[in-house]
């Protein structure tokens, strides 16, 4: 076996080790991003895993198997296992081999291999979407199957590129201001400009389904906006929360020439279906009773809808899919910061809102100045002498939320606060006993699920202002909101393990302002669940190149801590 110094080591089981203290640690993590999977990320030695998905997500962005080899050979220390060389030949092949096209009206599924059609057209899993068999490389599908088919086929193992084409949908010209309605000038920045073309595909079949990968304050409604632009028909957008719906409404307002007849809000408040209809995932699978149907799931079918945008798309609800198979003939567009979802339904994901098409790595983006660059500190607190007994003798979730709302974190959070006292900053944690409490003894306004929407506006606009630093808020404040000015954000507590939560937050202080630097404080408690939570919430941000730095909580609270200044300003074409 021939050795190099690579940094990498590539494992018979698809594993890949990732040794963080190399020279080449970035270049290879940056590599290791477009076709594998983040594991886990402990200090010295970081473990990733070669998936079928990661594979089938690559090709459709354009990662060839080429490229995929060639990047394990030049950072690998040892040669790549003959047996993974010949598994990502074969998964990445698998991608294309498959395609489904309208052919006289119907959908045909085709294959070159008469072998794989009629292995895949009889699986337990498949045969019943499945109706006239026209040859040994052509099946029709049955009607309304296009999504199901898809859906049952990447399951066992075969994705089907789908270049059966969209439904126009209702026309509408939606054109872009070169000068926002606010007086600012607007044009699209490079790589959004990529995104939305990359999307639309020149509106031939290749293009007209996937998943925008981008970070949290990269301008991912503005690729929203440019992809309505393209495609000019009337458009659905679905969202987290009324907050981002209305966020949604302003931004296409400002940067569009669209007018206020033209866009509607479709909300547990408002439900009026215009041209461009925002609604939240909330509203679209309500039902009184789990037996009932989704009533609204209509929405989805009483437009004549050229375009659906899947805001965060990593929250998807589940039931959102059922209707989303059958709405195939529409184009749809997913926007994300991460397609890791907590739930474990990427594969959904990608075979029914689309693959992805494109992404940027975050810290691309911050060294363009498009982010702000950011230092991520790990507060470490002991657990109370007192609470030891009763954490030893709790059930697990007992045991998260003693240590969670351990109250010496409220020392750390009180110093930091002194700290950054000329910063805007958000403080934000998981329970509402620990919430209620912080909000009383430090008197910051609070903004929590029963917060009425206009209170939970006008507290966003005071902070956006500069009227009001800290705001405290619940894990409502996780998703979709605009607050450009916070710079520093102090997690308390979160939702367990949740990769996809960590990148929320720390996206809510990564938009540009100011010096352009962020400070994002998770605090935890010592040798605990909080612990071993913090670590595995922390992967994504680390897939992305950001280093948590850990002091103690004392260093803190006694003022021996030091903060990171802002770095020399870099210039950028913007």
């Amino acid at each position: 076996m021939s050795t190099k110094q690579g940094p990498v080591i590539v494992q018979a089981d698809r594993s890949i080790l990732l040794e963080v203290a190399h020279p080449d640690y970035e270049a290879a993590r940056d590599a290791l991003a477009a076709f594998a999977e983040l594991v886990k990320s402990p200090e010295h030695i970081h473990t990733y895993r070669i998936t079928p998905l990661s594979l089938w997500n690559a090709a459709a962005s354009g990662v060839t198997v080429k490229d995929v080899l060639a990047n394990l050979e030049k950072y690998s220390r040892y040669d790549v296992p003959e047996v993974v060389e010949s598994e990502i030949v074969e998964y990445m092949g698998r991608y294309g081999r498959l395609t489904l096209r309208l052919e006289d009206g119907r959908y045909v599924l085709h294959s070159t291999d008469p072998l794989l059609l009629k292995q895949v057209t009889r699986h337990k899993t498949a045969a019943q979407y499945f109706g006239e068999q026209l040859d040994d490389h052509h099946i029709v599908i049955a009607p309304g199957a296009r999504g199901y088919v898809k859906q049952a086929l990447v399951k066992i193992g075969f994705p089907v590129d789908d270049l059966a084409g969209y439904t126009a949908g209702k026309a509408l010209q939606v054109v872009m201001r070169s000068e926002a309605v606010t007086g600012r000038d607007f044009n699209l920045r490079k790589y959004q400009k990529e995104a939305s073309e990359v999307f639309y595909a020149g509106g031939g079949v290749k293009g007209g389904s996937g998943a925008i990968v981008l970070p949290c304050g990269a301008g991912k409604t503005i690729v929203g906006i440019a992809a309505m632009s393209l495609v000019k028909a009337h458009t659905l957008i679905l969202t987290a929360n009324v907050v981002a719906v209305r966020q949604w409404i302003r931004e296409l307002l400002d940067k569009t020439t669209l007018t206020p007849d033209d866009v509607g809000e479709y909300t547990g408040e408002n439900k009026n279906i215009r041209p461009v209809t925002v609604a939240t995932y909330q509203i679209v699978t309500y039902r009184k009773r789990k037996s009932d149907e989704f009533p609204h799931f209509e929405l989805f079918s009483k437009g004549d809808w050229g375009l659906i945008i899947y805001d965060e798309v990593h929250l998807l609800p589940a039931p959102v899919f059922r209707a989303t198979a059958e709405i195939q003939s529409r184009r749809r567009l997913g926007l994300t910061a991460t397609l890791v979802r907590e739930d474990g339904l990427e594969e959904d994901v990608f075979s029914l809102v689309g693959p992805k098409r494109y992404d940027v790595p975050w810290r691309v983006l911050e060294k363009q100045g498009w982010i702000a660059s950011a230092d991520c500190t790990e507060v470490r607190v002991e657990m109370p002498g007192e609470q030891r007994l009763p954490y030893a003798t709790a059930d697990l979730r007992e045991q998260y939320r003693l240590a969670a709302e351990n109250p010496r974190k409220l020392d750390v959070l009180e110093a930091l606060l002194k700290l950054h006292k000329d910063d805007h900053v958000l403080v934000i944690a998981q329970y509402l006993d620990q919430l209620h409490e912080i909000s009383k003894r430090f008197n910051i306004p609070l903004i929590e699920g029963k917060t009425p929407t206009k209170r939970r506006e006008e507290l966003y606009q005071q902070f956006r202002e500069g009227k009001l630093s800290p705001l405290l808020v619940s894990k409502v404040g996780n998703f979709a909101v605009d607050l450009p000015e916070a710079n520093v954000l102090v997690q308390l507590s979160g939702t367990f393990g949740s990769r996809q939560e960590e990148a929320q937050r720390l996206g809510r202080i990564l938009r540009p302002s100011g010096d352009n630097l962020a400070h994002f404080y998770t605090l935890v408690t010592r040798e605990t669940r909080d612990q071993d939570f913090g670590a595995k919430r922390q992967l994504f941000l680390v897939e992305q190149g950001y280093h948590y730095r850990v002091v103690e909580a004392d260093d803190v609270v006694e003022g021996r801590m030091s903060v990171k200044r802002a770095p020399e300003p870099i210039t950028s074409e913007r």
